[in-house]
Order: structure tokens, then C-alpha cells, then sequence
């Protein structure tokens, strides 16, 4: 079967690096795809806010499978366009990408279904948000209520921050995003990523990873997109996966069924582990970046089977994916002056020189200038590796990332501090 993918960032190169080892598939199309994806697809140009061009071209090259990389075109509803074109797609509705694209609809649905999380308050002004303020103890979590490219949430310390912080995005310091803003309790204890697959009915656990959003080593400066991470992450034991799966994905399921408007695609849940167990941070509507990294270097089975089950409604058909006992672990390379202004343009050189065998570099924000690849975007290339520990995937990782030649990029230092640091202590 031919598929044509949406996306063009490191996620949707693991995506088609996963998609391309699969027996049933033929050729790959990536809108726009990046260099890196250049030896296993074929990029294209496709405006995909066109729907009706998205369409045309599924037809025309007789595409069986749509897979929706990013969060804005599922929000724009691009899945619900295909499938009124009777085209298999992967990737939640306008209504239930609403799991990531209001933070106010996910509190509100959290609460109908009893879902655990942080006490919150739902804001539409500047006066209303500092109103609320008065009530939430230091410190206090504010998120912008829309997309923000992972940037939307400021954890204020100070009466002064958080005031802020809200007049700042009701300024339009996050554009539409911040037309809403929630205000919540900060939650304490440590945060997890945990995935599942669903078609509305059926659930598929997948993966754990662990992130790290801070820019600077030690989890300083301001939060990013991602700077790294590492799968699976233990500190999230088999016994509270099984408490998340029953009192958080299993309930979001029925809950978003019964609103008619069921959740088809992947569930990525961010989650703090507290002293009352398991609670729900956010859903993302669309695999995590950069975790959806490490788990496609640990899965085992056919991506492309299970994408195409969930986009028909047959997930029942399928078993739970394998995934290596191994360790996973990803490096983010970024461009010098990233998150705020990122410097586009640097050269790399030497990718194929520094490869190692359990070692895949994903590209991110690439693109070939004049046959030389340059930095592109903020986030620019992932590093990702395979070790039976979480110490051998790290130092397969650095090595490779220090091989290679990029002047005018930086990475964080201590990707899987966290579990280098439990290990240290048992």
C-alpha cells in the first residue's frame, strides 16, 4: 500500500523510518518530508491546509493510508476531511483533537469522567484570571489554552510571575492560543509520557519515555519542545500503567465516545506520578517529539499494520505491539539561540562518517542548500540510540553526537539524568 505522510520534523522522520520496514508497504509520500527521509520517501509539495488538494493527490497515487504527523492539521480537521473522502487516516477528528487543542476541554472532560489531575480554573479575561489567582496556592501553573507549540505553560513562582504570565497571553504573547487561559494547581512529583492506541473502542498500550523540556542542562531555562529522551521510563511500573490504562486512557475513551466525537489515533498522555498516584497533565493528540523517537526504535511489530487497524476500526484485531527490553534514548541537536531565535542556515557535514549500528540520526529542521544540508528550523537533528542499559544508549548517543560536525548547534549534556541518577541510589 502507498501512504502518504503529513509532517516534515524528526517525528514524522521516525515515522517513516518505521513505516518504510514494513513488508505491505509500497511506495511513501512525505508533505514535506526533509532530507533525512529523502532515501525512503518521496517529498512533496501539498498545501495540506487544501483539503480538497490533499484529497485530489490521495487519489491520484492511490494512497491507502493518511498518517497526520502534527497537531494543526488534526486540529484544522484534516482528518475529518479524508475521511469523508472514504480515505483511511490516521489521526483523531477536529472535535477530539480537542484533547490537545484546548486545555479548557480536557480539564472539563477530566472532570466529567473523573479523570485524576490538577484542580483548575477555566479564565477569558485578564480580570477573571487574576481573580482566580487569589485563589491557588504558589506555586501556580497557567497555560495558554490553545496550540503553542509546546510553549504555552508557565509555572510562576511569584505573585508578580503569575500576574505576568496572564497578562501576558492575554496580551497576545502566544497569538490565539492565549485568547483562553487556565489557571491550575501545581501538581507534585515526577512527570512521565505514556502512549496508547485507540479507534474509539479498542485500547493498545504502547510505550513509556521521559522528556526534557527545559533548553539548559539541569532542566534550567525556558521550556522547549523537547530536548531529548529516553524509553522506556521505568519509573513508571507496570502496576501504575495498569492504574493509568483504567482510571485515565480506558475513561477518556468511553468519555470522548459518549460526547460523540470518539478519539481514533494515538493518546500520549503526560503524566506526574504523585503521592495519590498517577494524574494527567495534558493529552497530546499525535505522537510526542522527540519520544516518538525512542519508541520507534524499540517497536517490533509493523507500524503500518497498526496505524492502518486503528484508522479502519480494527484494533480489535490486533495484539499489543512488542517492544525491545532495550533502551532507547534520543539527543536533540538544536541551532544556536533556540527556543527564542534559532539560527537558520548553519552547515553540517559528516552525518554518514559518524553512523554507528545501533545508532539512527533522525533529521528535524534540515534542508539541502545548494547540496549542502544546513540547520533549519530550532530543533535540527535527533540522535537516537539502542543499548541493552539506559548507560550504553547514552554513550552511544554522545558519542555520535559529539562526531558530529555542526558549529553552529548545541544539545544538552544530561539526557536521562533521572534514571542514571535512580540507578545510582539502588
Amino acid at each position: 500500500m502507498n501512504i502518504l505522510l503529513i509532517g516534515g520534523g524528526g517525528r514524522e522522520h521516525a515515522l517513516c523510518w518505521k513505516l518504510a520496514q514494513s513488508p505491505d508497504v509500497g511506495k511513501i509520500f512525505a508533505a514535506p518530508g526533509n532530507p533525512g527521509m529523502a532515501s525512503i520517501a518521496e517529498s512533496v509539495s501539498l498545501d495540506i491546509s487544501n483539503h480538497d488538494a490533499v484529497t485530489a493527490f490521495c487519489a491520484a497515487h492511490d494512497i491507502a493510508l493518511v498518517v497526520i504527523g502534527p497537531e494543526a492539521p488534526l486540529v484544522d480537521g484534516l482528518a475529518d476531511s479524508m475521511a469523508a473522502a472514504d480515505i483511511p487516516v490516521f489521526g483523531p477528528s477536529a472535535k477530539a483533537a480537542q484533547l490537545e487543542g484546548s486545555k479548557g476541554f480536557t480539564k472539563d472532560m477530566c472532570t466529567r469522567a473523573n479523570i485524576p489531575t490538577a484542580a483548575y480554573v477555566r479564565t477569558y479575561n485578564l480580570a477573571e484570571a487574576r481573580a482566580a489567582l487569589a485563589e491557588f496556592d504558589l506555586p501556580v501553573v497557567i497555560k495558554a489554552d490553545g496550540l503553542a507549540a509546546g510553549k504555552g505553560v508557565i509555572i510562576a513562582q511569584t505573585a508578580q510571575e503569575a500576574d505576568e504570565a496572564v497578562a501576558h497571553m492575554f496580551a497576545g504573547g502566544f497569538g490565539d492560543a492565549g485568547a483562553e487561559v487556565v489557571i491550575e494547581e501545581f501538581m507534585t512529583g515526577e512527570e512521565v509520557s505514556f502512549f496508547a492506541l485507540t479507534d474509539g473502542h479498542s485500547v493498545v498500550p504502547l510505550a513509556s519515555a521521559q522528556d526534557h523540556k527545559r533548553v539548559g542542562d539541569g532542566d534550567t531555562g525556558p521550556n522547549t519542545g523537547g530536548m531529548g529522551a529516553y524509553s522506556p521510563a521505568p519509573v513508571l511500573t507496570d502496576e501504575l500503567q495498569e492504574q493509568v490504562m483504567q482510571r485515565i486512557i480506558h475513561p477518556t475513551v468511553k468519555a470522548m465516545r459518549n460526547a460523540d466525537m470518539p478519539y481514533s489515533g494515538v493518546l500520549y498522555a503526560g503524566l506526574i506520578l504523585t503521592e495519590e498516584g498517577p494524574k494527567l497533565i495534558e493529552y497530546n493528540c499525535r505522537f510526542g517529539d522527540p519520544e516518538c523517537q525512542v519508541l520507534m526504535m524499540r517497536l517490533q511489530d509493523d507500524l503500518a499494520a497498526l496505524l492502518l487497524a486503528t484508522a479502519k476500526g480494527e484494533l480489535a484485531t490486533q495484539t499489543a505491539p512488542a517492544f525491545a527490553d532495550q533502551t532507547a534514548l534520543t539527543i536533540v541537536m538544536a541551532a544556536k539561540g533556540y527556543p527564542a531565535t534559532p539560527e537558520k542556515g548553519g552547515a553540517i557535514n559528516g552525518l554518514t562518517a559518524v553512523q554507528r549500528n545501533n545508532v539512527t540520526i533522525f533529521h528535524a529542521g534540515t534542508k539541502m542548500v545548494d547540496g549542502q544540508l544546513v540547520a533549519n528550523g530550532g530543533r535540527v537533528l535527533n540522535v537516537t540510540a539502542m543499548g541493552d542499559t539506559i548507560n550504553a544508549a547514552r554513550t552511544a548517543a554522545y558519542a555520535t553526537v559529539e562526531s558530529v560536525d555542526f558549529p553552529s548547534g548545541f544539545y544538552r549534556n544530561d539526557i536521562g539524568w533521572r534514571e542514571m541518577e535512580r540507578q545510582k541510589t539502588h
